[in-house]
């Protein structure tokens, strides 16, 4: 009966988690896309952040719990943060991607939060 309950309860979360799944994939594809996949430390960036989001929106999809979220926001505040900590500032087609995908990735991020703190949930 909890795990019925359960999958009710994060029905409303799926499209969020698959959301993240598919900023993940653009994400992978978007040094190749915007030329910047030459640039080893921009790309190598993506491409890790990616395939990170990508394992942690795929545990979220297969059974939710809050850590996933937040660690999927820390990954986009760490993609909004890379191109100063890595050094690629002057990159604009990879510091552009990095600060949109990280934006979106937070934002998407801190809603599940949000979504899952403020709906009521069933007590066992």
């Amino acid at each position: 009966m909890e795990v019925i309950m359960l999958t009710a309860n994060t029905d409303g979360r799926r499209p969020l988690d698959l959301c993240n799944l598919i900023l993940a994939a653009c994400l992978f594809i978007s040094p190749w896309l915007l030329g910047f996949a030459g640039a080893t430390m921009p790309a190598r960036s993506a491409w890790i952040a990616a395939v990170a989001l990508a394992l942690v929106a795929c545990a979220a999809l297969t059974a939710f719990a809050e850590w996933e979220e937040w660690v999927s926001m820390v990954l986009g505040v760490w993609l909004m943060a890379a191109p100063w900590a890595l050094g690629f500032t002057g990159d604009h087609n990879a510091f552009w991607t990095h600060m949109v995908f990280g934006a979106l990735t937070v934002a998407v991020s801190a809603w599940a939060v949000w979504d899952y703190r403020h709906e009521p949930h069933a007590t066992a």
